[in-house]
């Protein structure tokens, strides 16, 4: 039987080079085919062998040009609520130029009569240039501003203007920054002179002090 089968069945032989080579074909094809999947951002299984996609897009996209992995940036969750809160902040900012009683009142501190004497002061002055005058409103609290200081700002584009060469005796003097020496001093000098060219004009012929051109300068005008 040994000898009957022996001659029934062909011997087959398979050289070792062959299988080597195959094996090593078969190696090349699936690393190949594993860098592939990874450009396309995939999991990696045997299915890719036979996808041939490109790993160019991959590799820059998350390894950078020079072929590094690019960090993962976490954020605290701490930090995403300081921003979400400065976000709301930032928008319930009340402009005080603009701002009618009604929103006024709204500030912590601030109530019917504050506000009324907020508004009374602001016409008189044209409009507040920097959030720090609140402080010169009769009967607010140095704590009521510390309170609502983080809340307001000043835009002091719209302020009015007083033109000091044209501008009367009585009008300057009704400004709140100019005294009544100071009023009488401009208009001699600007008898004698014709015109102010600027607040230097003022502070170097000692008709105001530097302390006060710095006050009043943001809402004096030269103009004709």
């Amino acid at each position: 039987m040994v000898i009957a089968l022996r001659y029934t069945i062909p011997d087959s032989r398979i050289a070792i080079v062959d299988i080597s080579g195959t094996i090593l074909a078969s190696e090349n094809h699936y690393e190949t085919s594993r860098r592939d999947s990874v450009s396309s951002g995939e999991p990696f299984s045997r299915n890719h062998i036979n996808s041939g996609k490109s790993a160019q897009t991959y590799i820059k996209k998350t390894y950078g040009i020079e072929g590094k992995r690019m960090p993962f940036i976490k954020v605290k969750q701490s930090t995403l609520q300081k921003v979400s809160i400065y976000s709301k902040q930032k928008k319930s900012m009340i402009e005080i130029n603009r701002s009618d009683s009604a929103t006024l009142v709204e500030l912590p501190g601030i109530g019917p009569v504050l506000s009324a004497r907020i508004i009374k002061y602001r016409h008189l002055l044209g409009g507040f240039a920097r959030i720090e005058q609140l402080k010169e409103v009769y009967g607010l609290p140095e704590e009521t501003f510390e309170s609502i200081k983080g809340r307001v700002f000043a835009d002091s584009t719209v302020i009015t203007r007083i033109n000091i060469n044209s501008a009367t005796y009585k009008e300057l003097l009704r400004f709140p920054y100019f005294e009544k020496h100071e009023v009488s001093a401009i208009m001699k000098y600007r008898e004698l002179k014709g015109r102010i060219n600027w607040i230097d004009d003022l502070t170097e012929n000692k008709l105001i002090t530097t302390d006060k051109a710095k006050r009043v300068g943001p809402y004096l005008k030269y103009d004709d």
